[in-house]
């Protein structure tokens, strides 16, 4: 991969840490590498969304000796990423292929979050419940805004994924009281809704939920009137 010799002479808006500033860094896409003193290999990651910046994160890699593998002595990685892993796999025998994987970690991390707030901001008040893990990588919430409740779950096959794997949308019919005698067991099941499972698979969330709600209407008349 080529990289681009930049000197990023006192720009502290782009490198924070003081430990970059004044060096001779290298920018290679969405990170910059710069070599420290004391045998030390600081990188940048600038991660986006949408053609907009988001976080800045820094990890910091030494080598005590030219016969010592590398280790990560200080990052600003979030906790619940797996760099410890990362640096035990890759590390030891090629620090560049750490350094791009902790990038994509990174990367996928904030396309996952960034991609369940922009749902809360544009369609929070169809969201009746919204839960998730701390890396994204499990999203549920529930639709209730409609003729039936629905539930949406996702999960992702590993933290690098920014699409879901793993999609299950059911729509719950609601029970009237006045009803109940009478209603069927057929009648009080969920009904999976397979459109909405496919636009989650293949769209980002923001996309795949407006798909959803824009046929839910229809499907839900399919599904559940006679």
């Amino acid at each position: 991969m080529e990289a681009d010799r930049k000197a990023m002479q006192g720009d502290t808006s782009m490198l924070p840490d003081p430990d970059f500033h004044a060096k001779t860094t290298y920018k290679i896409g969405s990170k910059v590498i710069c070599c420290l003193e004391g045998a030390r290999i600081g990188i940048q990651y600038e991660t986006s969304f949408a053609g907009e910046p988001c976080e800045i994160y820094h990890c910091i890699l030494e080598s005590k000796s030219f016969l010592e593998k590398m280790t990560v002595i200080e990052h600003t990685i979030p906790f619940f990423l797996p760099i410890r892993e990362a640096e035990n796999d890759l590390l030891s025998s090629n620090a560049m292929k750490f350094i791009d994987h902790v990038g994509e970690l990174l990367q996928a991390y904030v396309d996952r979050r960034e991609q369940v707030r922009l749902i809360k901001e544009l369609y929070g008040n169809q969201i009746g419940e919204l839960y998730h893990s701390l890396p994204y990588h499990m999203i549920e919430f529930v639709l209730d805004d409609f003729d039936c409740k629905v539930t949406v779950s996702v999960r992702y096959a590993d933290l690098l994924s920014v699409l879901p794997t793993r999609i299950r949308v059911l729509a719950w019919p609601i029970q009237h009281s006045k009803n109940n005698s009478t209603d069927t067991p057929s009648k009080n099941v969920p009904a999976r809704l397979s459109y909405a499972e496919d636009a989650l698979r293949t769209m980002s969330l923001p996309e795949a939920f407006a798909e959803i709600v824009l046929n839910l209407q229809q499907a839900l008349q399919q599904l559940f009137q006679h």
